[in-house]
This record gives structure tokens, sequence and C-alpha cells, in this order.
């Protein structure tokens, strides 16, 4: 007697697309033939759940089945006969999907239309990475930036064929020049790379002697890499094609330059922001004054106001760096610092005091409140 479809799948009748296609790709993946040879309990389970799933997630099949039962389906396999591996006219069309995802592992990662991505990325060149360090000022204004890298080029001596010149590679006889050869199990086709010419298409009978039949050789390069402005710590920037040179005439690979930040003393950078720090002295600060205030090239004024108390932030707009791929730029956070006199000369020292006097701030038993302190002093 015929199991229930969804015990098979192991799922409830509520089970959404995604859940049944789930539970049938862990299922598939267990019981495949190719991963249990000769073990005919597993290969009628891999019956059973292939025709469960044939079923369910196709949505008129379901219907009917979720009415009729097994009924709906004359009682045989939806493949065509008990158990046939034959093909119906049945929709098949999201099963070609299901096995080009589960059962690439099985058959090494290449399988059906896997195999040509596969193979492809195998023969492109090697991306590389390389790290650069770059002062506040290039990334404020950008660069060009021109660095020294070991690299896989193409062969001089054979042009990239890795035959000796005057022997052209042979087409591989057995994948006649495909560099795939395919494979049927019951009613699966897939292609795996030609294990003769692994997967190249040639075969080289004279490999040649400065690339040993590789086709690429080890050099330094020198590639130019522009920085644009406003760059910051761990940016990446891509180089098309400066990677190692790719095989059997396939594209190199990229250069990816990493960018790292070198600081300037007296700035910290925070995004597009810049920070510094500038010390007035107290009258300055009380008063009021125009300041110098450096930036990464020069200065700027800046209006130190009235009253600004010690460890005030001033922001001017626009100072700070580029944001990447845009037009405006991020600010210029300056802190005040008032800056107190370790000594002072007696003018100024009785000036304070008249200050302080008037302030109220000098206590009734100080020193300095006896007109005699002062004589003394000043005479």
């Amino acid at each position: 007697m015929k199991r229930d479809y969804y015990e098979v799948l192991g799922v409830a009748k509520s089970a959404t697309n995604d859940e049944i296609k789930s539970a049938y790709r862990k299922l598939a993946l267990k019981y495949h033939p190719d991963k249990n040879p000769g073990n005919k309990e597993a290969e009628e389970k891999f019956k059973e759940i292939n025709e469960a799933y044939e079923i369910l997630a196709d949505a008129q099949k379901k219907q009917q089945y979720d009415t009729f039962g097994h009924d709906a389906t004359g009682g045989g396999s939806p493949f065509g006969g008990q158990g046939s591996y034959q093909y119906s006219s049945g929709d098949f069309s999201n099963m070609g999907d299901i096995f080009g995802d589960i059962f690439g592992d099985i058959f090494s990662g290449q399988g059906g239309r896997r195999s040509d991505r596969a193979s492809s990325q195998h023969r492109r060149g090697e991306d590389l990475r390389y790290d650069i360090d770059i002062s506040y000022i290039e990334a404020m204004n950008g660069a060009e930036i021109s660095i020294d890298i070991p690299k896989q080029e193409i062969c001089s001596s054979c042009h990239g064929t890795g035959s000796k010149d005057g022997f052209a590679p042979k087409q591989c006889l057995q994948c006649k020049g495909s560099g795939q050869v395919k494979y049927s199990q019951g009613f699966f086709s897939f292609s795996q790379e030609c294990p003769k010419c692994h997967g190249k298409g040639t075969i080289i009978n004279n490999p040649c002697l400065d690339c040993r039949g590789e086709g690429t050789v080890k050099k330094r390069k020198t590639v130019k890499v522009r920085v644009p402005a406003g760059v910051d710590e761990g940016t990446s920037l891509k180089v098309s094609g400066s990677g190692n040179a790719g095989t059997n005439r396939y594209p190199a690979g990229d250069l990816y330059v990493v960018v790292h930040m070198r600081s300037t003393p007296g700035f910290r950078r925070d995004g597009d922001n810049l920070h510094t720090e500038v010390s007035v002295s107290f009258s300055q600060a009380a008063m009021g004054v125009e300041y110098d205030v450096p930036v990464l090239q020069g200065s700027v004024k800046v209006k130190i106001p009235v009253g600004t108390q010690p460890g005030t932030t001033l922001r001017i707009r626009e100072q700070g760096f580029p944001k990447l791929g845009r037009k405006n730029r991020g600010d210029l956070f300056v802190k005040v610092n008032v800056s107190v006199p370790k000594s002072m000369n007696d003018a100024q020292k009785r000036a304070l005091f008249e200050y302080a006097k008037s302030m109220g701030e000098v206590p009734k038993d100080s020193k300095y409140q006896s007109d005699n302190f002062f004589k003394k002093i000043f005479g």
C-alpha cells in the first residue's frame, strides 16, 4: 500500500512550497543512488520521495491529491510506470533547478549548468589584494599612486599557450576541445571537467620551458592606482584586470587595493569630518578674537566669540573631507582650550588683581587686599 506523500517527505499538509522543497532536498541527498551504490532500499526510497515531490510541488496536482488521495494519480508513479525512471509528460521545469542546486556536491561541485561557471572560474586569473598607506592630504585631494606587485603574467615565450614555440597544443580527443565531458546517471545528465586535459580542451605535448606549460610566469609589475578624494580607512579600490593572468586565454583577475590612513599630528578624522584643537589666552576667550586655525593645507580664519568657555567646540562647515562620490564635504570641528599663564610680570599681576577685585573674587583676608602690599611691589 502506497504511503501518504506528506509522510514520505516528512511535512505537514499545511507545509509551504519552500518547506516541501527543503524537505525534498535533504531526503534526495540522503538517498541518492550515487551516494548509496548497490543499496536497493535507498534506491526505492529515492524513487518514492521523487514521486511524492513531483505531486506536492505542483499546485494543481497537490490540490487533486489533497482531494482524491492516490486515486488522483491513478495509483501509479508519476514517472510513467511503477518505480520507473522514465519521464512522463508532467512539468519537470523546477526539477532541473532543484537537481542543479542539491547534487552539485555529489558530482564534485559540478552539476548541469553550474559546471560551466565552475570551469570558467577555475581558469580565470586569481584576484589579488594589496594594502597601501596614504596621508590625510592624499585622502582629501585624491592621488594617483604607483605600486609594484608580484603577479602572474602571460608567458612571453609561448604567448600563454603553454607549448614550445612551433609546437601548437593539440585538441583533447576525450572532450573534443570543450574541456567538459558529459555523463548520464538514470534520468540525470551532468557535465564534469575533462580528466585528461583538466578543462583546458587542449593537450600540451611539448611544454614551454619558461612557464613549464602553465602559460603564465611570475613577474613584478607596476600598477597605477587612482585614489579618489574622500577615501577612508578600509576603502577597497578595484583595478579590473590587474590580478593574476588567466590561463587558456581566459581573462585576468582583478586587483583590490585596500586603503589605510596615516594620521597627521594635530588632527583626527571621524568619517568625513576633521577635528583639531587651538589654545587661546584668557583675555582672547573673554573678549573674543579672530583666530587663524590650521587646516591640512594652510589655515582658515575663525571668529572666537566673546565669552568662549574652555572646551567649547566650534563647527566650520565644508572644511572636512570630501564625501566619496558626492560634491559636498564634511566639517571641521575646533575645540577651544583656554591657556592659563604660568608666570606674569608685576603690571599683569596688578591688572589681574584689579579685574578680580571688580568681580569680587579677591578674599577679604587675602594679602593682596592691602594697599601696602602693592606699594612694596610697585613702589
